[in-house]
């Protein structure tokens, strides 16, 4: 891939173009991540009060009785995204689902063991054990290089 970057004083407003001979994946991932705003926070509730949340702080995010919440060393918080929005505007990178109710930070992940028969189960910064469902390990794999 070839990276061009052209100043000129008369542009106002940043303009990104890619030439390319045909739609790859790569072409498409980086049009996603040029469009889509990083949010920098999420919006937890708890006692009747917002707060920020910052996405490095959250532990693990999951559905639970119909409502999301994101677990944090401070605490629980309820958000008001479904897991696939938070999935689309978190780094997928860093940020990923283990289950069809929970995406877990893998940042925050102190340990991963594979002993168990066709699942891996995933210890937390704060000792939490979960547990990713047999249709995401070969995600989870893929990511840690196994």
């Amino acid at each position: 891939m070839n990276i061009e970057i052209q100043i000129d004083e008369n542009c106002r407003t940043p303009k990104i173009v890619i030439v390319t001979d045909c739609m790859t994946e790569e072409v498409s991932e980086i049009m996603r991540r040029l469009s889509e705003e990083q949010t920098k926070t999420l919006t937890g509730f708890r006692d009747g009060a917002a707060e920020l949340l910052a996405p490095e702080d959250v532990l693990r995010i999951y559905a639970a009785n119909g409502r999301v919440y994101a677990w944090t060393e401070r605490g629980e918080y309820q958000l008001r995204l479904r897991l696939y929005e938070l999935e689309q505007r978190l780094d997928r990178q860093i940020f990923v689902r283990i289950s069809n109710s929970e995406i877990i930070n893998l940042k925050r992940a102190r340990k991963f063991d594979l002993s168990l028969s066709g699942t891996i189960c995933v210890i937390l910064s704060d000792g939490t054990a979960e547990y990713v469902s047999r249709r995401y390990v070969a995600r989870i794999k893929q990511l840690l290089g196994l």
